[in-house]
């Protein structure tokens, strides 16, 4: 095969792992693959035979994912808490009176007002700080604050 036939195949296909890089949204799927296909492209650029080619591609992709895997599992293993599971735990002033058994109650916690039930099934008037104890969807399970 030309030298030249080889530099675009190696090209087109660092260009489409880089895509599939992008358009899985999660950290290092094959970036390794990409970097593995550049560096068979610029062996093709020396005119290099193709089996080396080959042979760079494959060994390079092993040995970026073996080298860079620690580091993938630790970015991987990170959990962020979300927004509702930060609520769990903070006070919340009952604005409409909670009562599971009328499927009623709202409270308001930093500014935004949501649908409320209580955690023991207790009926919580109006005005009463509560205390979120679980998100359930856009409902808040409180207790009485303690």
């Amino acid at each position: 095969m030309s030298a030249t036939i080889m530099i675009v195949f190696w090209a087109i296909a660092f260009v489409f792992f880089v895509i599939c890089e992008v358009a899985t949204g999660t950290a290092l799927v094959s970036v390794w693959l990409a970097i593995a296909a550049l560096a068979s492209m610029f062996c093709a650029i020396g005119k290099v035979s193709f089996l080396v080619q080959c042979i760079v591609f494959v060994a390079g992709s092993i040995v970026l994912l073996i080298l860079t895997r620690p580091a993938v599992r630790k970015l991987q293993n990170k959990t962020v808490a979300t927004n509702y599971e930060l609520d769990v735990g903070k006070t919340a002033i009952v604005t409409e009176s909670i009562d599971n058994s009328v499927n009623q109650g709202r409270v308001t916690l930093d500014g935004t007002n949501w649908a409320a039930r209580s955690l023991d099934n207790s009926v919580i008037s109006a005005g009463t700080p509560v205390t979120v104890e679980q998100v359930d969807g856009a409902k808040l399970i409180v207790s009485s604050a303690k």
